[in-house]
């Protein structure tokens, strides 16, 4: 059993394939549901302005979950003969729910695609601008770079909202499954956010996470931004403070950091919409703060899979993936 998702006036508990959600709780109070004690979110001051959501590896063609090549540690799951496939089944799901939500947009941080064939990405577009037009906003990721697939909106790109900047950046190499952040990307955020409307938040979305600059531990092939860019990147972050944070995908997890040069900025990575926990992530933009809420997908035919895939990787996903409670509900300030 878990407690999946904490809100300022909600909290949703998942045993199984059954969801219990309980709603009406008051912001930033302790409570006890089920044996779980927690504190709701507290409600950035200010009236609500608007509402965004993401996703991130959609993986638009897999037909194999659990593979890692050259790794053995199972299980590994595959499309039945004639079977929908999982990932469209798990993004018709979430598009549902994110529809029924209303959001102003909805931006997908990458790994539209399984192999990077362009039959993929049409099937990407079918489905999620088919649902959501021009309110759609993407950004390639690796599984479209290393195939040297170069689709989507010419980017960098902003996306402005009520209260918030949305800053979209292509952190994909191309031939690479790894990212890096060019002097062209950091050179347009620094503009950005240099010339931005005094005191307006903006958060960056890209689809491979930072290095850690504090880390001891330098690897030549990170398997995100590679460590010189992220430095950069996090240097732009600690001149500007009004780059409020930066979310990934990628690592199919869900994961905050912060690092003392960016102080309480989140560097934010966000679980995957095709297998566990399976999840898109809804954010409520206040005049004095943001929050995000991870939702996990509540439709039982979503989570008959998502819990299946639950105990990929001998068992070791399951913790990796879900992360802590504040690495999916949390307030950016």
């Amino acid at each position: 059993m878990d407690l999946t998702t904490v809100a300022d006036d909600e909290a949703v508990i998942h045993d199984g394939l059954e969801v219990r959600t309980y709603g009406g709780l008051e912001p930033d109070t302790l409570q006890e549901i089920e044996g779980f004690v927690f504190r709701t979110l507290r409600r950035p001051p200010g009236e609500l302005l608007c509402t965004f959501a993401t996703v991130n590896d959609v993986h638009f063609g897999e037909t194999v979950c659990g593979l890692i090549d050259g790794v053995d540690l199972g299980p590994v799951y595959s499309v039945p003969e004639g079977a929908e496939p999982y990932p469209e089944m798990m993004n018709r799901h979430a598009i549902d729910e994110m529809v029924a939500a209303d959001p102003a947009v909805v931006v997908v941080k990458g790994d539209l695609t399984s192999n990077g064939t362009d039959e993929e990405y049409q099937r990407f577009l079918d489905f999620y601008a088919g649902a959501f037009g021009d309110r759609l906003h993407h950004v390639r990721g690796n599984h479209e770079s290393y195939n040297h697939l170069d689709v989507g909106p010419p980017t960098p790109f902003t996306v402005p909202l009520d209260g918030v900047v949305l800053a979209v950046i292509d952190t994909s190499v191309d031939g690479l499954p790894s990212g890096g952040v060019d002097a062209e990307t950091l050179t347009w955020l620094r503009d950005t956010a240099t010339d931005a409307e005094p005191g307006m938040p903006i958060l960056v979305f890209g689809h491979h996470h930072c290095w850690n600059p504090e880390s001891h531990e330098r690897p030549q092939n990170y398997f995100g931004i590679d460590p010189d860019d992220s430095e950069r990147l996090v240097e732009v972050f600690a001149a500007h403070p009004n780059l409020r944070g930066y979310f990934a995908g990628h690592t199919h997890r869900n994961r905050v950091r912060r690092f003392s040069a960016t102080r309480d900025v989140p560097w934010v990575e966000v679980g995957a919409v095709k297998e566990f926990p399976g999840q898109w992530a809804e954010y409520r933009v206040y005049e004095g703060g943001i929050t995000q809420i991870a939702r996990r997908i509540a439709h039982p035919e979503a989570l008959e899979w998502a819990e299946k895939t639950r105990g990929l990787y001998a068992g070791l996903f399951e913790d990796y993936a879900l992360g802590r409670l504040e690495d999916r509900c949390f307030v950016v300030t």
